[in-house]
């Protein structure tokens, strides 16, 4: 394999400033999913300029959208994500709690990073094709609500990523790796029971309890759990508890579940089992239930080869440069985190890197050592990324890059702190490098694409989506 990475630093360095004001626009204006409308505004206006055709609203969702480069050639595809988390408002580069917006949305996953620098990729390499001359095409596609909804289901399901050959995405971390380990697939539905009012001492006998037929359902999950494989994850929560007098037979209640397992088949057939819990429960409590799919998604599953031409891209363009002010920024961010998430830091780090190497990162606070990567499956994560459903569509590989202070968690003000600071901005400049350069290296050597498919086919084979045709993603304006 060539190195083409100082030719795509060129191209990324007459470019990269505006990459830059892009990201910093997107973290200053944080939306939450389905509801990113600046956002993807802002996202889809930058590309036109860059002469991509931009196709929204996709798959029933305004801030969803397409956008494509070329019709010839292999199609390179890049994931585009953009939504913030809410009450994560948090204020930058500071290394204390401190809220923009009190109560706000903040990137607490960095999804500022992520978006705009695989979006960025998709420019330096179209620039790259045009000033080469090269017979290729690009596909980005912008996702919203990958923490809520799982918008790529339905976006897959519908076929806006038929006719790509690879897919290429990054997201911001504590650490430089590969994704070479899978996910948990994610089933999300509630279930909404309907009974009888009636007052609970004068007419008991006349009353039938919505209430109940959840509690019951609970009761039967918790039996099940016992014999189903060891992946799964059940988790509820009640969005209806019927209201709040015990003196009245609650005649409504409605139970949220998420069914995880660590295949989709799996899940799925966890969840037709919850259903016919929740029927029986119904008629036991003499009620009766809706079952309301939301959506679902399928676990990750990364191409090997191909997650290994994205490595040695990595190596060829390089980690994030970080300075001395980074360095200092990120052992105070570092020590914000508790006991026992240093703890885990320090094992996550010893896994990845080894003792020696793993020790010297902790001291300086922020990793700048790439993760090995030998072309195996690794440690399955147990989260649930629609990137899962993608990874089922087109041969997929996704790269984590050390967009924080080491052992930082998604989801806290401390990640959402540095994806608006100079770490951030860092790893931004790697990420779109090291995408560009893989993707380059496919167009340029037609090897990879056929070799990536050919696993794929594999191992994947065909694919059916696991919502149906019908189904739609919720409305926000509608459904909170």
């Amino acid at each position: 394999m060539k190195n083409y990475a100082e030719d795509v630093r060129k191209m990324l360095d007459n470019k990269f400033e505006k990459f830059s004001e892009l990201s910093d626009y997107i973290w200053e204006h944080p939306e939450v999913g389905l509801i990113e409308y600046e956002s993807s505004k802002k996202l889809m206006e930058f590309l036109e300029k860059e002469g991509f055709e931009v196709e929204s609203p996709i798959s029933g969702m305004e801030t969803a959208f397409k956008a494509s480069y070329g019709d010839k050639g292999p199609v390179i595809g890049f994931s585009v994500e953009y939504d913030a988390l809410p009450g994560l408002s948090q204020k930058r580069g500071s290394t204390t709690k401190e809220e923009v917006t009190p109560g706000g949305a903040g990137h607490g996953c960095g999804h500022n990073l992520l978006g705009v620098g695989a979006l960025s990729a998709a420019v330096v390499l179209k620039d790259l094709i045009e000033k080469e001359n090269l017979e290729a095409s690009i596909k980005v596609i912008g996702a919203p609500s990958e923490e809520r909804d799982g918008a790529k289901t339905f976006i897959g399901r519908d076929g806006h990523f038929d006719g790509i050959d690879i897919m290429l995405t990054w997201h911001p971390e504590s650490k430089n790796a590969i994704w070479n380990g899978g996910s948990l697939a994610n089933v999300i539905v509630t279930y909404k029971f309907k009974g009888t009012t009636s007052h609970a001492a004068a007419a008991p006998h006349l009353g039938r309890s919505a209430l109940d037929a959840c509690e019951l359902m609970n009761v039967g999950v918790n039996y099940m759990r016992e014999h189903v494989v060891d992946s799964a994850r059940i988790h509820y929560a009640y969005l209806d508890v019927g209201g709040n007098a015990p003196n009245v037979v609650q005649s409504h209640a409605t139970l949220y579940y998420f069914i995880r397992a660590a295949k989709i088949d799996d899940a799925l057939e966890i969840y037709e089992r919850i259903n016919n819990i929740a029927k029986g429960a119904a008629l036991m409590a003499g009620v009766e239930v809706e079952i309301n799919l939301k959506g679902a998604l399928a676990d990750y599953s990364p191409n090997l080869y191909l997650s290994g031409i994205l490595h040695e891209s990595i190596e060829a363009f390089g980690t994030p440069k970080f300075d001395e002010e980074d360095f200092k920024l990120g052992k105070e961010l570092y020590e914000t985190l508790d006991d026992n998430t240093k703890k885990a830091a320090k094992d996550n780090m010893i896994a990845l890197y080894g003792q020696e190497i793993a020790k010297e990162e902790i001291e300086k606070g922020l990793s700048t050592a790439l993760a090995p990567y030998d072309g195996n499956y690794g440690k399955m994560e147990v989260i649930s990324s629609d990137v899962g459903e993608l990874s089922h569509y087109v041969p997929t590989a996704q790269m984590f890059l050390a967009t924080s202070a080491v052992g930082t968690p998604l989801h806290t003000w401390q990640m959402c702190s540095a994806a608006g600071s100079t770490l951030g901005k860092k790893a931004l400049y790697s990420a779109i490098g090291s995408l560009a350069t893989c993707g380059l290296t496919a167009i340029k050597e037609p090897e990879i694409i056929e070799k990536a498919r050919e696993e794929f086919k594999n191992v994947i084979g065909e694919y059916q989506a696991p919502i149906p045709d019908d189904l739609k993603i919720r409305d926000p304006k509608i459904e909170s």
